[in-house]
């Protein structure tokens, strides 16, 4: 992995909206967003958010269009 190997932990969380992200474990998760409940390094987390997050476009803008799965 080139110089630089991220041998940190990350938890994967999302919003309200259902958008994810990776997110520092042990480190306070931001006002809006809450844990999955998947944590690992971060291949592993952004594995598990490239399997789940198959609609890009927000929670809402899904409501609205009437395509909320």
């Amino acid at each position: 992995m080139g110089e630089f190997e991220d041998r940190r932990r990350y938890q994967v969380v999302v919003n309200d909206e259902e958008q994810y992200s990776i997110w520092p474990d042990g480190s306070d998760i931001p006002t809006g967003w809450r844990p999955v409940g998947v944590s690992g390094d971060r291949a592993v987390c952004l594995a598990h958010i490239d399997e789940v997050w198959t609609d890009m476009r927000p929670r809402s803008l899904r409501d609205w269009l009437g395509t909320r799965d």
